[in-house]
């Protein structure tokens, strides 16, 4: 559910006001409590002598001194555009155009060539950085390669629906989030607080009995088939466990994977397979429940402190957010930056593969992309990213449009609780945010874990619906108004994503350091927790390295 996709860019800015960030940690390192700058390692600033720079036809061309090839761009990369072409997942397919967005001053950086610091990547966690620089006064230059910032977060509009770039659900209750970001203006709709699970053709509710106490007790019949009396009590127990102490103490706890952790609370295999499996599945991507456990405890705490949300304009309301608050000229988009970086004596310069300039950072450099692309431009990454030694997790969103209400009303989610088919997850976000659909009609989203292979853009289309015929009845004219039956629906896009995170195994290190030395931090959920939490916090501490290192 909170999805995270797309490779990493080179981004757009608007202006915002900016809120301070909260203090904690060791500045260069990620560490889960807020940042006080007292006591961090600090260097005198490293005179470093610029190289030129220039960005033509959209890449970043240059010296030596950052080789940036593009044929030893990473292979997970390219993996990315081969599916994206094959689904379909461009901005620039017939009748998509990006979400509206405010103008922004902060994507007209012109020719500008040099900064005291230079972002690569305006995702989530490049935009954290810029936000922290921007308040402590350091001059910048975000690079990102696509059309606008944002990263994973970016909302395509087809026919009037607003179509996340992979389904991703906001957390309300992440700490970093609620300092960083202005959650009035963002317009956040909340979902149901529990889900709907089908299991032997017929959906049955499991409710957050604080929320929603009625339904919750209508769930503890004997004859509800998602779990028993005591694994509901036990649901209740495993919350309030997640509340004691520091939630950051939840990431440093003893772990073990997810499946383990709910065998260990003492779950049957019905609540397990019917509710777990799904739920959790449609958050870290990996049906078999290898997850590491500290991620399961930490979304339990998220849970109970916070609301399942989608903002009214799209999940990349959340970027278009950040970038507002960045200075004029502070951004360039369509700046595409691959290959091996090396960083000299002799100062730190962003190179292309052709032409004789570069773009010139005095201080420091932080590579904010994906583990992959990041491991490819800084070798010293090699033996720590990405979070796990394993393959990254994917997912595939499609989107299906609905000439009508649709066949369910509620703003909830629903789960495939039989455990067969393609589908994991599926939900009507228009239900949710009117806003998602144009008026008189409904946006249908479905989830699948991985990215299925050997199935064409058509069959998997048909797989699907045939999957959705099933849950919703062929034809449901009069279940709910004029709802027309699944047949009728039209498909819109569909988003492949076979990096939607990295690996979050067992055994996990969700506490990296982002100082490499020389000039060059890092950051991104890989360095971190693969949540919304974990690359916005990790942006910031980099940011806060490279303050403290440079005697700011």
């Amino acid at each position: 559910m909170t999805s995270f996709a797309a490779p990493a860019s080179i981004g757009r800015a608007r202006p915002s006001a900016a809120r301070r960030s909260p203090g904690g940690g060791t500045a260069g390192n990620v560490k889960f409590a807020r940042v006080n700058n007292r006591g961090l390692a600090r260097t005198a600033p490293v005179a470093r002598a610029a190289t030129v720079a220039d960005i033509k036809d959209g890449e970043v061309k240059g010296s030596r001194i950052w080789s940036l090839r593009a044929e030893m761009a990473c292979a997970a990369e390219e993996a990315l555009e081969r599916a994206r072409a094959r689904f379909g997942n461009a901005p620039a397919d017939r009748g998509t155009t990006t979400a509206p967005r405010a103008a922004s001053s902060a994507s007209d950086a012109g020719d500008k060539t040099e900064a005291d610091v230079v972002i690569i990547g305006g995702g989530l966690a490049g935009l954290c950085a810029a936000k922290k620089l921007a308040e402590s006064g350091v001059d910048f230059l975000l690079l990102e390669a696509s059309d606008a910032v944002g990263g994973r977060l970016r909302t395509d509009v087809v026919e009037g629906f607003l179509l996340d770039r992979g389904f991703a659900i906001f957390l309300t209750g992440y700490p970093e989030a609620r300092a960083q970001l202005d959650y009035q203006s963002l317009d956040l709709r909340p979902f149901y607080a529990g889900a709907d699970v089908r299991f032997e053709n017929a959906f049955h509710r499991v409710a957050d009995p604080l929320r929603h106490p009625v339904d919750a007790v209508a769930s503890l019949s004997p004859a509800h088939p998602v779990g028993s009396v005591v694994d509901k009590i036990l649901v209740g127990v495993v919350r309030l466990q997640s509340l004691l102490g520091d939630c950051y103490d939840i990431l440093r706890a003893p772990e073990t994977t997810i499946r383990q952790r709910l065998d260990d609370a003492g779950f049957s295999e019905e609540m397990t397979h019917r509710f777990f499996r799904p739920f959790m599945s449609g958050i870290f991507f990996n049906p078999e429940l290898r997850t590491s456990s500290r991620l399961f405890n930490f979304v339990m705490r998220m849970l109970a402190t916070g609301q399942n949300c989608l903002p009214a304009r799209g999940i990349e309301a959340v970027a278009a957010q950040l970038e507002a608050g960045l200075p004029p000229g502070s951004v360039r988009v369509g700046a595409k930056v691959t290959g091996t970086v090396r960083v000299g004596d002799d100062g730190i310069a962003v190179e292309g593969d052709e032409g004789p300039s570069t773009v010139t950072a005095r201080s420091a450099v932080i590579v904010a992309t994906e583990g992959p692309a990041a491991a490819a431009m800084l070798p010293q990454l090699a033996a720590t990213s990405p979070s796990a030694p394993g393959a990254p997790v994917g997912t595939t969103c499609l989107y299906f449009a609905i000439d009508g209400p649709p066949p369910l009303p509620a703003p909830i989610l629903y789960l495939n609780g039989d455990g067969g088919g393609m589908i994991n997850n599926c939900c009507f976000p228009s239900t949710v945010a009117s806003t998602y659909a144009p008026a008189g009609k409904s946006l249908a989203s479905v989830s699948i874990v991985g990215v299925p292979s050997g199935v064409g853009d058509e069959a998997l289309v048909e797989t699907v619906r045939g999957e959705l015929e099933a849950w919703f009845g062929a034809g449901c004219e009069g279940r709910d108004g004029a709802c027309p039956p699944v047949k009728r629906w039209r498909h819109l896009k569909t988003y492949a994503i076979p990096y939607a995170q990295p690996n979050q195994e067992t055994p996990s290190e969700l506490e990296r350091t982002t100082r490499l030395g020389g000039g060059a931090y890092v950051c991104g959920d890989h360095r971190s927790p693969a949540t919304f939490d974990g690359a916005m916090m990790s942006g910031r501490i980099a940011a806060e390295a490279v303050v403290a290192d440079m005697g700011r």
